[in-house]
């Protein structure tokens, strides 16, 4: 069964249970929770909840592993209602929820944002005698930064140390990360200069957040040290790594040094990616190199690199904001007719530089065939043509967007 699963091959599977069975065969808890977990990993949720109503068929006794996996999986599909009612159905039949069933169940609410019925979940584990653990508390500390209430996870983590459970590597970088986002730089910095106090290693990914985090609020050298802290403990940087740090050298303008690192990568076997090329794009156009980018566009689809709609979009805007309209509608006609499915970003980059070269009514028409390809012009679209028209002394045309915008909802007037 195991290579079954491993093979991906689960209709496979799936016909050799029933053959099984068929010759009058049992298969065992470890063949079923194979199966059970296969289908699950490949997103047959609904498949494995039939696997699960065959057992009760046989002379196995579904148990609280399998409940667990066809739980988790739900709460990864988002399906959190499913999921508690199959948690309902565990206990009607006298399976008992262990740890893991009900820190998957916390995490599946805090994924849909429903951290206070999480928070029930916690207490109601207390009333029935289960000690929570480190995954337990990680997954609610992890809903709270998520959400950006990071002081309600400090307290999480206060509870959590309060009651003997010590934080792992997972604990320390999801609060870090929290901090992050909330812009709290220096707290972040003080939860990784704690991590060896509080008996915690840093791992790759640890110093991947800080890093970004450190380049995204513009604290390049602090970064920097860190990336060579990480080569003096041999800890091997991966491609989030370094496309996190290309980006924040990109942005203070150290383009030079950046070929340096992508070279680094190439040797260390952790290619750049189209993310990490992005960040070399976008500067490239933002300094008015647009013909470099052009070039360094060829350069990685040669190397088999596929540009995503960002690559496009950055591409697009850079030929735009520096007198390349044309060249700008050649490359973005090209997309339609490959079949791309362009979101609202690329339209409006169009959008904006159709308005900067006063091509209104090329403009309206871009509209339109956003519409046309179920792709609906927002804020964004709308606020660009209002503006221009102002600018170029149309007024009654804006006055006419406005009302426009107004009747669709997305202007309070």
């Amino acid at each position: 069964m195991s290579f079954l699963r491993s093979s991906g091959k689960i209709n496979q599977a799936l016909h050799f249970h029933d053959d099984v069975i068929a010759n009058g065969f049992q298969l065992d808890h470890v063949s079923y929770g194979t199966l059970i977990d296969g289908l699950c990993k490949i997103g047959e949720t609904k498949a494995a909840l039939q696997v699960l109503k065959k057992i009760e068929g046989s002379s196995v006794k579904p148990n609280v592993i399998m409940y667990n996996t066809i739980i988790d999986s739900f709460g990864k599909d988002k399906l959190v209602n499913d999921a508690f009612d199959l948690y309902s159905e565990m206990i009607v039949k006298g399976i008992s929820p262990d740890v893991i069933t009900y820190s998957t169940l916390m995490n599946s609410l805090c994924i849909v944002g429903q951290l206070k019925e999480a928070i029930g979940l916690l207490n109601e584990m207390s009333l029935k005698n289960i000690s929570p653990n480190v995954r337990t508390f990680s997954t609610l500390i992890n809903g709270f930064c998520k959400e950006g209430e990071v002081e309600k996870a400090r307290s999480v983590l206060a509870v959590m140390i309060k009651q003997g459970v010590k934080p792992n590597v997972i604990t320390c970088t999801t609060l870090m990360d929290g901090y992050f986002l909330v812009k709290k730089v220096n707290k972040a910095k003080h939860i990784f200069n704690s991590f060896v106090r509080r008996g915690v290693e840093p791992n790759t990914h640890s110093f991947t957040v800080m890093i970004d985090g450190l380049c995204k609020s513009r604290m390049v050298d602090e970064a920097v040290n860190l990336f060579k802290e990480m080569h003096l403990k041999n800890m091997a940087p991966n491609t989030v790594t370094y496309s996190s740090l290309i980006d924040g050298i990109c942005k203070s303008g150290r383009i030079s040094d950046v070929w340096d690192l992508i070279d680094e990568m190439h040797d260390r076997g952790q290619p750049a990616n189209a993310i990490t090329y992005n960040s070399l794009l976008d500067v490239l156009c933002k300094n008015h190199k647009v013909d470099e980018a052009i070039a360094l566009l060829t350069k990685i689809k040669d190397q088999g690199i596929h540009p995503d709609k960002y690559t496009y979009t950055i591409l697009v805007d850079g030929l735009c904001k520096n007198g390349r309209l044309k060249d700008a509608e050649k490359v973005f006609h090209e997309l339609l007719i490959k079949g791309y499915h362009l979101d609202a970003k690329m339209y409006n980059v169009m959008v904006n530089g159709l308005c900067k070269e006063r091509l209104f009514d090329e403009a309206f028409s871009l509209m339109s065939l956003m519409e046309d390809n179920n792709c609906t012009p927002n804020f964004v679209t709308y606020e660009i043509l209002v503006r221009a028209l102002f600018e170029n002394g149309k007024n009654d045309k804006a006055v006419k967007v406005l009302h426009e915008m107004i009747a669709k909802g997305l202007l309070q007037h």
